[in-house]
């Protein structure tokens, strides 16, 4: 007898869209059946909304324990569930202390407890220093290792250095784990200091392509050189897709992610003063963004991630307005699918695309491909159900985030999550959370 049957006449398996029954057993799915097929136990008709595997989202900063007045697992994990996200990867910072040890890991998954109302997996970080911690984080279960090549906004996790890289490397080749890079090399850039730090332009101008361009070209030699999975975080800049075609086309093990921020927001349109737009790298201008998109329309770009990077109000400098002193990161964790989804439909994407772009090719990255992020028999029950045609305002009342500032505030969106299921169990129907507690941390 099965715990549950959903009925929709849009189910995106891997075969494409179309009408289907899932027969959910045991937390997995059980059964695709064809939407006439006679069966058991109780069903939930959901119509013409359509039924996706649940967003995978491996670039988020929880921030827990020691920043959890930022974020926290409770808040950050009700958010994602209520925006259809399933499992969270945690960036090794910006919590306090930072994943560079396994003793640093205990006190994180030790923080998880009673809090997970989404599943979560762990990055480990790689700084100047630890490189014998590597081995027994991987021991330890995490699913691979972050690094940044600039500062990271955090004095208590530097930038790596490239011997510290090719300390670790081999290690990670070795047993198939990725390297995630913040790639950025910077330079001493701090005149924009002495003009208007409210402008927007002055803040593009202080983080240009060129650094991006010039850590990419580093890591591509690196993954040549140990073919240690190599994958890049939020691209910004296009002008180095055509290394990373290059470097695809060769073989290596490389991946790429771009952030929904820079698909779905253009430098032109960001006035002076608006700081819950700047993170780093900044968003761009729209030809570049152009070209983003395209790269992720052929597949050059494996997928999206939000990199939701949030910090209480003061911290954004809102009322300054001061692009030189405010925090960098954007939150947007609960609006990962409906952002991506009003921004690509226009362009001719389909719900493929985004089970493609949000749960497929992120289930890859995290070890999980054997289980999650497609509609498959044996596959957990990881769903989220979506209707595509229906538009919602974004209002700090309808954010669960810990704080409540974002730059899609007052934006319409398209796509509006009207279930999520963990496991086959139903966690949330909009706008009531139905049982929390319900996730489970992940090990590789």
């Amino acid at each position: 007898m099965p715990d549950l049957v959903l009925r929709s006449t849009a189910v995106v398996t891997p075969e494409g869209q179309r009408p289907a029954l899932l027969v959910l057993q045991a937390g997995r799915i059980a059964e695709v059946l064809a939407y006439d097929a006679p069966v058991t136990g109780p069903v939930l008709d959901l119509g013409d909304a359509a039924i996706l595997p649940g967003v995978i989202d491996p670039h988020v900063h929880l921030n827990e324990p020691g920043r959890t007045e930022w974020e926290g697992f409770d808040t950050g994990t009700r958010a994602a569930v209520a925006g259809g996200l399933t499992t969270l990867v945690d960036m090794p910072l910006n919590s306090a202390p930072v994943t560079t040890s396994v003793a640093n890991l205990r006190l994180k998954q030790a923080a998880t407890q009673g809090q997970l109302h989404t599943n979560v997996g762990f990055w480990g970080g790689i700084v100047p220093g630890n490189a014998t911690e590597v081995g027994p984080l991987i021991a330890a279960g995490v699913l691979g290792f972050k690094a940044f090549l600039t500062h990271s906004g955090i004095d208590d996790f530097p930038n790596a250095t490239e011997e510290d890289l090719r300390r670790v490397m081999p290690l990670l080749a070795n047993h198939g784990l990725p390297l995630l890079v913040h790639c950025e090399l910077s330079e001493e850039n701090d005149a924009w200091h002495e003009g208007d730090t409210r402008a927007y332009p002055n803040y593009l101008a202080s983080r240009p392509k060129s650094w991006e361009d010039e850590a990419i070209k580093l890591m591509i030699r690196l993954c040549a050189e140990y073919r240690c999975p190599v994958h890049i975080v939020h691209l910004s800049s296009a002008n180095s897709l055509a290394a990373i075609a290059e470097a695809k086309a060769r073989g290596l093990p490389l991946t790429v992610e771009t952030g929904q921020h820079y698909l779905f927001f253009n430098a032109e349109d960001i006035a002076d003063g608006q700081t819950q737009f700047k993170c780093a790298p900044p968003i761009r201008e729209r030809a570049n963004n152009e070209q983003l998109w395209q790269a992720l329309q052929s597949g050059l770009i494996d997928f999206v991630a939000t990199d939701h990077s949030p910090a209480p109000p003061d911290l954004k400098q809102l009322t300054s307005g001061d692009f030189a002193t405010a925090w960098g990161g954007i939150a947007s964790l609960q609006l990962a699918l409906p952002v991506l989804w009003t921004a690509a439909r226009p362009r001719g994407a389909t719900l493929p695309d985004l089970a493609r772009w949000l749960s497929t090719n992120p289930a890859r990255l995290i070890g999980q491909a054997h289980r999650k992020g497609q509609i498959i028999r044996g596959y957990d029950a990881d769903l989220v159900v979506l209707a595509a045609d229906r538009a919602f305002t974004v209002t700090e009342a309808l954010l669960h985030h810990r704080h409540k500032v974002s730059p899609y505030l007052g934006r319409e969106l398209v796509g509006v999550v009207t279930h999520t299921f963990l496991a086959g169990e139903e966690v949330f129907r909009h706008p009531d959370f139905l049982h929390l507690n319900r996730g489970q941390l992940l090990s590789r």
